[in-house]
């Protein structure tokens, strides 16, 4: 399992994934879920996923493909898409596809594989929009009133995102939201776990603006997740009912 959160702000696109992956107790690696596509100044597309490793692995070496051929268009190619809409319609009929060919060579074995991903970004010119990508690549976009999206284990981390992110949320704050989102989630569910990537991606740039990967351990983040705590614990004495 894993998990990955997303907010389309005003100001531009904050991105965060876990790295674990878990195919049981005695089975736990560390994989990449946050994927870029670039052309700095022109468009940046950026992909979290979460669910079945082979299914979202082949879908994006499939996304990366397409972009390669010497035929590559703006209905096979998400780098030749000419608008974000038309980016998540490609990605999800990847991925649908992919889904159903694995499922279909799984049948005998009686296994499922099941994958959904978040897709943010901007092409120069277009507007600046989120995506969550089904598995049977249908989406919804974030919009006003939910200027978030999650996926993988979602439930833990909701609650602060839902009492503080707006869309006029600023990007230093939201960074901060979607830490401490991933902070409840973590302390909650062993099977999201610690390297972590985040994003940022400012509205126009039509780039990546930062990125970093905090490592278990990291100063910053154990401060943040212990001033929280203590922020939390302090609230709840003074709470009278």
């Amino acid at each position: 399992m894993t998990y990955c959160v997303g907010l389309k702000l005003n100001e531009g696109l904050v991105l965060l994934s876990d790295t674990r992956t878990n195919a049981g107790l005695d089975n736990i690696s560390t994989y990449r879920k946050m994927f870029f596509f670039e052309q700095p100044g022109e468009r940046v597309i950026a992909i979290m996923t979460a669910g079945s490793l082979s299914l979202t692995q082949t879908t994006i070496a499939r996304l990366q493909e397409a972009i390669e051929l010497p035929e590559a268009d703006e209905e096979t190619s998400i780098m030749r898409a000419s608008t974000m809409l038309q980016v998540a319609t490609i990605i999800g009929r990847t991925l649908n596809r992919t889904r159903r060919e694995i499922v279909d060579q799984c049948r005998d074995l009686n296994q499922q594989a099941s994958a959904s991903m978040i897709v943010g970004g901007q092409r120069a010119g277009g507007e600046m929009r989120l995506f969550l990508i089904y598995p049977e690549g249908n989406f919804i976009e974030a919009t006003e009133d939910t200027p978030f999206l999650q996926i993988g284990e979602h439930k833990y981390g909701k609650p602060i995102l839902d009492r503080v992110v707006t869309p006029q949320t600023s990007l230093a704050d939201a960074q901060k939201a979607v830490l401490l989102s991933m902070d409840s989630t973590l302390r909650s569910n062993l099977s999201v776990g610690m390297p972590l990537d985040l994003a940022v991606i400012r509205k126009d740039d039509c780039r990546v603006s930062h990125k970093r990967r905090i490592l278990e351990g990291d100063p910053a983040f154990m401060a943040m997740s212990a001033a929280w705590s203590a922020a939390l614990r302090d609230s709840f004495v003074k709470v009278t009912i």
